[in-house]
């Protein structure tokens, strides 16, 4: 899930570990992943977001975080499985699929290897997150890094300019089992929704928004672009 970008100035660059503190008007976005049209208002709102966080000159890069372990940990790579198949690098770089799930062993070395490939991307971090049982089912759009591991009490980088999350299940007790007990059918359901929701978003903004990565080495910070809201959920740690 989060972020990065290099900084040549004299006092240095923030690093992508850093927590951000401002906010983004109509953030955080939240939307039941049943409801009628969901993706194309998720779709909607993600032009929106991108269109006035982002600009022409960023790489967009999604990171897809989880595991095919754990079945309420699959949906990151869920996510970037159904993505890697309709975009192009062009639209965006995705990072974490079925075959190639970014997790707790090798997140790190992700975030490390985008830090080098790319100058000032724009990254979307995507994760599956235990919440409360009213919110179960709830796809949110937020701002800022996501912090993977909080809710199984494991210390692992924050990544992402924002964030989409999806809550599979009840947090708060048991957290690996519960991640093991998840439907999958409720996990696939929302990955369609927010697989949808951003291809859409990427194939209908202008094309010029998208450009290929300047490859360039370097060590990429945080967007200071605002906090995340915890509200209601706890983002999920992959599954190991």
């Amino acid at each position: 899930m989060h972020i990065l970008l290099k900084v040549l100035s004299a006092e240095g660059s923030a690093q992508m570990f850093k927590k951000n503190t401002n906010r983004n008007g109509g953030l955080p976005f939240k939307i039941d992943h049943t409801a009628p049209l969901a993706a194309e208002h998720l779709a909607e709102q993600l032009v929106s977001v991108i269109n006035e966080m982002s600009n022409s000159t960023r790489q967009l890069i999604i990171v897809c975080i989880g595991t095919d372990r754990s079945t309420g940990d699959a949906l990151g790579p869920l996510v970037g499985s159904k993505l890697s198949a309709v975009l192009n690098d062009d639209q965006a770089v995705v990072y974490g699929t079925l075959d190639s799930p970014v997790h707790a062993v090798n997140l790190k070395d992700t975030i490390q290897e985008i830090e080098t490939k790319y100058v000032n991307p724009f990254v979307i971090a995507i994760d599956a997150c235990l919440g409360q049982l009213s919110s179960v089912g709830l796809v949110t759009l937020g701002n800022g890094p996501l912090k993977p591991g909080a809710g199984v009490n494991k210390v692992l980088p924050e990544v992402g300019n924002i964030h989409l999350t999806g809550i599979v299940n009840v947090g708060g007790f048991m957290e690996y089992f519960v991640l093991q007990n998840t439907r999958l059918s409720v996990v696939m359901r929302m990955a369609d929704c927010i697989a949808a929701g951003l291809a859409q978003a990427l194939t209908t903004t202008s094309p010029a928004t998208y450009r290929r990565p300047a490859m360039q080495e370097g060590i990429l910070s945080v967007d200071p672009l605002g906090e995340r809201n915890n509200s209601l959920r706890i983002n999920i740690s992959p599954y190991l």
